[in-house]
């Protein structure tokens, strides 16, 4: 892809149905689901799915800046699930399905981390107790951070017979304005690229994956 293009590892449930919510956002070059932040080398899903390497289910999405900010990416990721469930989402229970964000470079730390701040906040004044239980991680704190699944596993809702499954808990509660939470030497640079009528319209949803084509969402930015 383009040098200028960034990438990010983010885990956030069974990773079927976080793989189509990110591939269908504007401005996502590629999506790909494999097994993070581990500590065994090339983990198959049934050894990942034992809890006995470490790994989580997770997306490696590449996008392009001048179409999708991290702030758009991060915003889907955080709404998209329930990241006040430890080691699970819905009845997917265990390390494997546990939420956490992987990032590449300093900044990306910055505002995934203020991100968080802001959402857990959010969830709060909404009753929602707990705390934001996603692990936030250096890339490089790792021999390697992602290793790619299966074929068959790989954009697998869009497969002939796949079976239409997602345990994401969708909350329904939004990720506050960036410019109420935005480190302010990051501002300019992050500033969200989607506006609140594609939210309006396209914010997740329970099975919100399921129902949804499976092209990706036209919207002119």
């Amino acid at each position: 892809p383009n040098p200028t293009y960034q990438q990010i590892v983010l885990a956030n449930g069974c990773f079927w149905g976080s793989d189509k919510g990110f591939w269908r956002l504007p401005g996502v070059y590629s999506t790909a689901v494999g097994y993070a932040a581990g500590y065994t080398p090339n983990p198959t899903y049934q050894e990942v799915c034992s809890g006995m390497t470490g790994h989580t289910e997770a997306v490696q999405v590449v996008w392009d800046p001048a179409k999708v900010s991290l702030v758009d990416i991060l915003r889907w990721f955080w709404q998209s699930h329930d990241p006040t469930q430890a080691n699970g989402q819905g009845n997917d229970i265990g390390t494997q399905y546990r939420s956490g964000a992987y990032y590449f470079d300093e900044e990306q730390r910055e505002v995934i981390e203020a991100s968080k701040r802001a959402y857990d906040a959010a969830l709060a004044a909404k009753g929602i107790k707990g705390g934001i239980a996603t692990e936030v991680k250096a890339a490089k704190d790792y021999d390697q951070v992602f290793y790619y699944a299966e074929d068959y596993h790989q954009q697998y809702l869009a497969k002939p017979g796949a079976r239409p499954y997602c345990s994401a808990q969708p909350r329904g509660v939004s990720l506050p304005p960036f410019e109420t939470w935005a480190p302010p030497q990051l501002q300019d640079k992050y500033a969200p690229k989607l506006p609140e009528a594609f939210w309006d319209e396209h914010a997740p949803t329970y099975h919100c994956v399921i129902r949804a084509s499976h092209a990706p969402i036209k919207w002119e930015l």
